[in-house]
């Protein structure tokens, strides 16, 4: 009797331990450092890093949210001081991501499902002024440039670009395709679009860097402008396009906003791999969710436990992978 005891004793031991290791795989057979996930400047950037945070924090895993320029942080990539970044945009920061993959030290750990544009945009109104907009070479006439101009940049254009370390070669561009504008240079995420809701209320000129997924080009009405389409060539070959003594004669590119990662989490995490690797969304949903933040005045934390809540299945799916 005291043996069967024993043997039940020790089978129901192990049975703990099993459901044990089954319900924190994270702990049990992974690291328990922190997995440290990047923080940028602009809301969906935001929702995006939080929901996989919070996903990863269901399966166990310990998280810590590090605020990190968007092109530097690949320092801390390379270097595993920093382990994930959850948008790269293929419009603006492929180059500094193929540098840092180049060296082997950092890892494209996929498509995040959402597809990047990002250029030059302005309001319906303004083609009164400018009737051969969309075209970019309407812009190169004096009377349009000066339709978009302010007291500041008169008689040239005002082009307002986003924040500096977002990159985007605008001012290349401007210098490259001999465009009558002036850059001026956005400091955050929300002046770039309050300053566009005060001058589309007013109907004033403003022309100025949109991008999508946002809610900006629902809400708004206008369109982007129409430059030489980008090829690699342009970005890299002077003598490719209009100028042949300069590069960035074309518009950004369009594509893909990946997961970039250090190429460490593989072997550190492998389960958290797995699930950031798994992590997709899309264009409407993310749309949907910075409407929520920027225009309804949610917190992003408030908009992602909403998230979590209406999409369990599909989330828990990711760590299971």
């Amino acid at each position: 009797m005291f043996a069967r005891n024993k043997v039940l004793q020790s089978a129901a031991i192990a049975l703990a331990l099993s459901a044990a290791f089954a319900m924190t795989p994270a702990t049990a057979q992974e690291s328990t450092d922190p997995i440290k996930l990047t923080l940028h400047d602009w809301t969906g950037q935001l929702i995006t890093t939080e929901i996989m945070g919070e996903v990863l924090k269901k399966g166990g895993y310990n998280i810590e949210y590090v605020q990190a320029d968007y092109l530097a942080q690949f320092a801390g990539l390379e270097a595993g001081d920093l382990h994930v970044a959850m948008e790269m945009w293929e419009t603006t920061g492929r180059d500094a991501m193929d540098a840092a993959t180049a060296t082997g030290k950092v890892e494209n750990i996929g498509p995040t499902g959402m597809k990047a544009k990002e250029e030059w945009w302005f309001p319906e109104y303004m083609k009164e002024k400018c009737p051969g907009l969309p075209n970019w070479e309407a812009l190169k006439e004096a009377s349009c440039a000066e339709a978009f101009s302010t007291a500041e940049t008169a008689p040239k254009g005002r082009y307002l670009g986003g924040p500096v370390t977002w990159g985007g070669f605008d001012d290349e561009r401007v210098q490259a395709l001999d465009l009558p504008f002036e850059v001026i240079h956005a400091g955050t995420d929300a002046a770039l679009f309050a300053e566009l809701e005060s001058a589309y209320q007013r109907q004033a000129p403003i022309m100025l860097w949109i991008y999508a997924p946002h809610w900006a080009p629902a809400k708004y009405k206008g369109e982007w402008v129409e430059f030489p389409a980008y090829t690699k060539e342009c970005y890299e070959d002077p003598k490719w396009g209009s100028n042949a003594a300069a590069q960035y004669d074309c518009g950004k590119p369009f594509g893909e906003i990946w997961k970039v990662g250090w190429s460490g989490v593989k072997d550190k995490w492998p389960g958290a791999y797995a699930a950031i690797k798994a992590f997709t969304i899309n264009n409407d949903e993310m749309g949907a969710m910075i409407t929520k933040v920027d225009l309804d005045g949610k917190s992003v934390s408030d908009v992602v436990a909403e998230w979590m809540g209406a999409n369990e299945a599909r989330w828990s799916g990711w760590i299971k992978k």
